[in-house]
């Protein structure tokens, strides 16, 4: 069964074409490269033995997206992950966020209802919440008013998808809500490989530890929280891989109970950024050079998930913790770096 992965060679990207091919599916990535290296793919093969289709694609060129489902008129499913996805860089230029994220969410809805491909699973995120009022926050706390145009755009993407599917009753669409993906695969074959500075907070530890950069920066000490850092939801890039396979699985099962559904993927459990420093160093033994500077426009205070939604309907949980996912990343970072 053939299976479409949009930015497929990015970080959570990469991990579920892993996991799809495990599976046995057959993998078609659409990448750009614009924040991603070929050499993921030689990663993926090294891990999987077996190499996806890869087309290097950018769904902004709507000529070029309807030529690639005329080419590829066997795909059974589709699994979106390809967008921009700093905040801070969202904040400072909205107007590409907007482009990049919404303008290519449309143009490849209207080539899955051409060509009848019916499961969808959208990358979608915890911060269409915004700053929640209930911690840990469940799959019907209200959406606020986003606090970055990155966040935003996922609000708006899944307002687009379930407007469509509306109006379709053929296709059927999940929204994965995640928190905070980190880590890498076990084998260091993949990891987080971000070009230029990193947006996300695990990519700059490992990078201060090895020497690349010089120092981190803690955005804040003074929010009310335990030790006055923000809290997240850290989960493993593998957890959340699992977790796209099992939704898309449940969408051509038939098992979806609506052609809509919604469900966060996180541990259920919020870390602070200190503590994720700390988790690090326990880790690799080593002590990290970081300060803390001013807060970060668009960050909010405290997100972590309530999970039962996609334990108990999806039959997923997340299956490792913080340290596991440190020491991978480290693992993955060492790797990168030993040639």
């Amino acid at each position: 069964m053939k299976i479409l992965v949009t930015g497929g060679l990015g970080f959570i990207g990469s991990h579920t074409v892993v996991q799809l091919q495990k599976k046995g599916y057959q993998v078609v990535i659409i990448d750009n490269l614009s924040n991603a290296s070929l050499d993921v793919l030689k990663g993926i093969v090294g891990i999987t033995e077996q190499a996806p289709i890869f087309e290097k694609l950018d769904l902004k060129n709507k000529a070029a997206v309807q030529q690639f489902f005329k080419s590829h008129q066997d795909i059974k499913g589709v699994i979106h992950f390809a967008a921009s996805k700093a905040v801070g860089e969202s904040v400072n230029n909205p107007l590409m966020y907007y482009e990049n994220n919404i303008t290519t969410l449309t143009y490849l809805l209207q080539e899955l209802i051409k060509f009848k491909i019916s499961s969808f699973i959208f990358s979608s995120s915890c911060t269409v919440y915004g700053q929640a009022d209930v911690m840990p926050i469940s799959e019907s706390a209200p959406i606020k008013p986003a606090l970055s145009p990155y966040g935003n755009t996922k609000q708006i993407g899944e307002e687009i998808i379930q407007d469509t599917c509306k109006i379709n009753a053929d296709l059927k669409s999940i929204a994965l809500r995640y928190f905070n993906p980190i880590g890498a695969h076990p084998s260091a074959k993949i990891g987080e490989l971000p070009l230029g500075v990193p947006q996300n907070l695990v990519p700059y530890i490992t990078q201060t530890a090895i020497g690349k950069r010089q120092q981190l920066s803690v955005f804040g000490s003074d929010y009310p929280t335990k030790d006055g850092t923000c809290v997240r939801d850290y989960i493993h890039v593998v957890d959340i891989a699992d977790a796209h396979v099992v939704a898309l699985q449940r969408l051509l099962d038939n098992k979806n109970n609506s052609n809509f559904e919604v469900f966060n993927l996180g541990t259920g459990k919020g870390s602070t950024v200190l503590e994720v420093i700390q988790a690090f160093e326990t880790v690799s033994k080593q002590k990290l050079n970081y300060k803390i500077v001013e807060r970060r426009a668009g960050d909010v205070v405290s997100a972590y998930a309530d999970t039962s939604k996609a334990n108990s309907v999806l039959g997923w949980t997340a299956q490792y913790n913080l340290e596991d996912a440190m020491q991978s990343a480290w693992n993955w970072e060492k790797a990168i770096n030993s040639d």
